[in-house]
């Protein structure tokens, strides 16, 4: 009789630290616990278009993620997208003059912030925005099929008047 309910009380052990293991795993995958992190800094940026852009995509620099999309919204006075990023408090000497572009990862992958280095001596600082001249957008392929597809048809139009 004891020796079962020694048993039952390993198997209640083992199952509760299986299930902690799960809820650290899925924190994990999921990257919840980045956001939470008070360590690093909010930077902000504009984007005429954003594409397919997710809170908690990456924010890359030089192929390193160095923080997370935080927040996404629209301002209706520049008919604009501000994202707001969490950059980690290590990678504190970001340039001011640094621009940012939305890229795809492959073909059909999900889309991250690349920033590149600028030259300036002074540093981005808690809630900075980025000089807007200096935002890329994100490339949509349905954009550029229909540009394509209009040129082809607009320079044949051309040739056959000629």
């Amino acid at each position: 009789m004891q020796s079962t309910k020694t048993i039952e009380i390993w198997v209640g052990i083992f199952v509760a630290l299986g299930f902690a293991a799960l809820f650290v795993l899925a924190m994990k995958v999921s990257h919840l616990g980045d956001i939470f992190s008070d360590n690093g800094y909010a930077i902000k940026a504009q984007f005429e278009n954003i594409g397919g852009l997710k809170v908690k995509s990456p924010v890359k620099m030089s192929g390193v993620r160095i923080g997370r999309v935080t927040d996404i919204h629209f301002d209706d006075t520049l008919y604009q997208a501000v994202i707001t990023m969490h950059v980690g408090s290590q990678f504190d000497k970001i340039p001011t003059d640094s621009s940012v572009s939305i890229f795809t990862a492959g073909l059909l992958g999900e889309q991250y912030i690349g920033l590149e280095a600028g030259g300036e001596e002074e540093y981005l600082e808690n809630g900075d925005l980025l000089d807007p001249g200096l935002t890329q957008s994100a490339v949509i392929l349905e954009q550029l099929i229909s540009e394509f597809l209009f040129n082809t048809v607009s320079g044949n139009t051309q040739s056959t008047d000629e």
